[in-house]
């Protein structure tokens, strides 16, 4: 069996430098079409297949994206995948995906194995869970840069990508107080996500543009399982002041409430409405959907977490101090269920 053929080989028949034909391998605008045309037919022919280790050590890197989702059966997860794949795919990068469930120490443990993988750098939407930090920060040391999305920890100095949750919330509570609801009631995610504090912001703000008292009885945290969101819609319903309208965190929380409505013999869009973040296909095959959802594109997110990441490891030789932290906010939008 004979020995795979090498650029040197390659050089030494064409009678040009090794140096020429790495070029011409990896398409460098300093090498003339005809001389890489050449290199490339040549490398065809021979059946050559460049040294993957040899690129790895020579550039210091291994061209692979870590992602960490907290649960890819989620379409919003899947469709961001989606964004992040394709984006990848275009840069040459290939990715690494792991799964957090929502567990803050499988998280750890996902970092923790992508680091030792050589990962170049990572996408993350952290679990619901997350509390502690450190497994982030450690990853300075290692000069790994991340990019969050979507889910993003309450720190300072950290690379993001999000849809504009106030601006959401403001169009989704603006809506119900347009269609003559006054109570109000908002079932929220963890309190330490920061897309929940932009909720909270946005609430209080559309109320008070309607000169609205902000009781913040009305306001509830779930965890979001399913008894969780029970807690919270029992929470609301026992109020004096009954809410005549619910904005829910995301289109699967609203699923849950709305069961939890009618086990309580409450008419959907009658008694109570629902008003959802996410936007998702399925909530249109539901009986009673929500009749409006905030779109919070999954794929555009995932896209510009990607661009933002290879852009930045296009300056990872610049010095940390040179650092300029992005933080893209895509509008968000909110849609009518045209089914309701």
């Amino acid at each position: 069996m004979s020995n795979p053929p090498t650029i040197k080989e390659i050089a030494k028949k064409l009678n040009i430098s090794i140096s020429t034909v790495s070029r011409a391998l990896h398409d460098h605008p300093s090498i003339g079409l005809r001389t890489k045309m050449r290199v490339q037919q040549l490398a065809k022919d021979l059946n050559y297949e460049p040294n993957q280790t040899a690129i790895f050590f020579q550039q210091r890197k291994t061209f692979t994206l870590g992602v960490i989702l907290p649960e890819l059966s989620e379409a919003f997860f899947s469709s961001a995948i989606s964004g992040i794949e394709d984006t990848a795919n275009k840069h040459k990068y290939s990715v690494l995906l792991g799964q957090s469930h929502d567990n803050e120490e499988r998280e750890k443990q996902i970092v923790e194995t992508m680091k030792n993988h050589r990962v170049d750098g990572l996408i993350i939407s952290i679990a619901k869970n997350t509390v502690n930090y450190d497994h982030f920060e450690m990853l300075k040391k290692y000069n790994i840069p991340i990019v969050f999305f979507d889910r993003i920890p309450n720190l300072p100095n950290i690379h993001y990508v999000a849809c504009d949750m106030e601006s959401g919330t403001i169009q989704a509570v603006n809506f119900l107080l347009k269609n003559n609801h006054r109570i109000i009631g908002m079932i929220n995610g963890p309190e330490k996500l920061f897309a929940s504090q932009q909720r909270v912001e946005g609430y209080i703000k559309a109320m008070k543009k309607y000169r609205l008292k902000f009781d913040p009885n009305l306001m509830v945290a779930s965890d979001l399982t399913r008894e969780g969101t029970e807690t919270a819609m029992q929470s609301l319903l026992s109020l004096r002041r009954k809410p005549t309208a619910i904005v829910v965190f995301n289109d699967y929380v609203a699923l849950d409430a709305v069961q939890y409505a009618r086990h309580k013999k409450l008419r959907i869009n009658k008694d109570i409405v629902f008003v959802s973040y996410s936007n998702l296909p399925l909530s249109h095959y539901t009986a009673f959907p929500p009749l409006a959802s905030v779109e919070q594109f999954p794929y555009q997110q995932g896209q510009k977490a990607t661009e933002t990441l290879v852009e930045l490891l296009g300056k990872s030789n610049e010095q940390p101090e040179a650092t300029t932290y992005y933080k893209v906010i895509l509008e968000s939008q909110l849609m009518l269920n045209q089914n309701k």
